[in-house]
């Protein structure tokens, strides 16, 4: 069985719900990865572009370092899970047990299937680690309850609730959740967790883009 992927929203970060959702995902017993926001140091990298005069190219490396960054923040906070840069580290860490959770710069580095862009966020980096890894389903943690209102993809993107680039990203075989505050109130009493929390999405603009099929 491969691991299920958790994109963690960096928008937790601060928030109570952070640690809530990491206690809740370490409970779980089925294989997952964590996939960690970029959260304020991304925002940090957005905010100073202008005023350094820094190019969109050197913007995206720096972006996802800033998910390194949060995710070693997430890391810490349980003893359970633990920060990986490669596949090895990711596989012996299943296999002891342990929650992965994965640290992009390295693998992701000069990778030409990922976008240079602002629109691409770590929500599309978490599509890209599924397509990688072969990964069937794909957790969007969110600080918001906003995606309730949404039935699919198509409307997610509408929203902003995702990024743009997501459904280029995202195979059409793998089974999209979302989650938010709201959520973590429905399965309080639900533990420890026995299968992906959240909703699940239609997912049909998936493949539609740069990936074809």
């Amino acid at each position: 069985m491969k691991a299920s992927v958790v994109k963690l929203g960096g928008s937790t970060a601060g928030h109570e719900e952070l640690q809530r959702w990491i206690d809740i995902l370490a409970t779980a017993r089925f294989p997952l990865v964590i996939v960690p926001g970029g959260g304020p140091f991304a925002n940090q990298v957005r905010a100073l572009q202008e005023p350094l005069s820094y190019s969109n190219d050197a913007a995206h490396d720096m972006a996802i370092l800033a998910m390194d960054q949060f995710g070693l923040v997430v890391a810490e906070r349980h003893q359970r899970l633990r920060p990986c840069r490669s596949w090895p580290a990711i596989r012996e860490t299943l296999e002891g047990g342990g929650i992965p959770v994965w640290l992009p710069s390295q693998m992701t580095w000069n990778a030409s299937d990922i976008p240079q862009s602002w629109d691409v966020t770590s929500d599309s980096l978490a599509a890209w680690f599924c397509r990688q890894w072969g990964a069937e389903r794909l957790l969007l943690i969110k600080q918001t309850n906003g995606f309730l209102q949404h039935i699919n993809l198509a409307g997610l993107v509408r929203s902003g609730i995702v990024d743009p680039l997501l459904p280029e990203m995202l195979r059409s075989d793998i089974a999209l959740h979302v989650a938010g505050p709201q959520t973590l109130g429905d399965i309080a009493g639900r533990l420890p967790l026995a299968d992906i929390p959240g909703v699940i999405m239609r997912n049909e603009m998936a493949d539609e883009g740069i990936f074809g099929q």
